[in-house]
């Protein structure tokens, strides 16, 4: 699912790649240090669904800000979903990583399935954090 671009939320530009993900779900937050460590050009910029940002940018989009089930995906002032958003956003790492993408070739509604499976059981499997983690200091500037 994507939108058509528009005038962005503040601190964000039409050019921008921005993951969004839930702040305190331990999965999602591997995936987010994952994004740093491979992000060698820091072309991602990250936010929690649960901050200020976050909610600026799912409102943006008319997405619930209340459901934190998927990962959204940002470029180009389109928005994509559950395993667009995966796909969208690993295609654009360096190799190998991006070799996931492949991926692609699933029809959306299994590839959507599968992701569901793992976003609503998340929380039993790899855990909750209380809070939303903070971003260390090397971490800050990926951060919206």
């Amino acid at each position: 699912m994507n939108s058509q671009p528009s005038a962005m939320p503040i601190n964000v530009d039409t050019l921008d790649h921005v993951i969004l993900f839930d702040g305190v779900c331990k999965l999602c937050h591997g995936w987010s240090r994952f994004v740093i460590y491979a992000d060698k050009k820091r072309l991602f910029k990250l936010a929690t669904v649960q901050s200020e940002q976050g909610q600026q940018i799912l409102r943006h989009f008319g997405l619930p800000a209340d459901s934190f089930d998927t990962m959204v995906y940002v470029e180009n002032g389109k928005f994509y979903v559950k395993s667009s958003a995966f796909l969208k956003a690993i295609s654009r790492f360096p190799f190998p990583y991006k070799l996931l993408a492949v991926f692609w070739i699933l029809p959306r509604p299994i590839r959507d399935w599968l992701y569901d499976r793992v976003a609503l059981n998340r929380y039993k499997i790899f855990g909750r954090y209380d809070q939303c983690m903070l971003p260390t200091a090397d971490h800050l500037g990926r951060f919206l």
